[in-house]
């Protein structure tokens, strides 16, 4: 019969503490790699979400902008016919003041 050394029956009792022991790293670092994976995506999602939001803020802004000159357009247009119809006016009392005169020069 062989005879074992204190060293060597500790390490065959131990032995599935540390494969156990081993088994536990390996899950242990498979988790932090789907946190790390995890994150990974939840990062991605926001700075798709961010993507996202920030061209829609583009797009309201040239929205806003381009009515905007909508409105800037018709109002030089409402602006410049009435400046027309005050012309119109204009010309027409310098007519009749030009009448007037005639009439009292006769």
């Amino acid at each position: 019969m062989k005879k074992f050394t204190k060293v060597a029956v500790a390490a065959i009792l131990l032995a599935p503490l540390a494969a156990c022991g081993t088994q536990e790293a390996e899950q242990a670092a498979e988790e932090t790699g789907e946190a790390v994976e995890a994150t990974g995506e939840a990062v991605d999602a926001a700075a798709e979400e961010a993507v996202d939001a920030a061209e829609g803020a583009a797009d309201a802004a040239g929205d806003a902008a381009a009515k905007a000159g909508e409105e800037m357009k018709d109002a030089a247009g409402d602006a410049a016919a009435a400046a027309g119809n005050a012309a119109e006016k204009a010309g027409d009392a310098a007519k009749a003041a030009g009448d007037a005169a005639k009439e009292a020069t006769k």
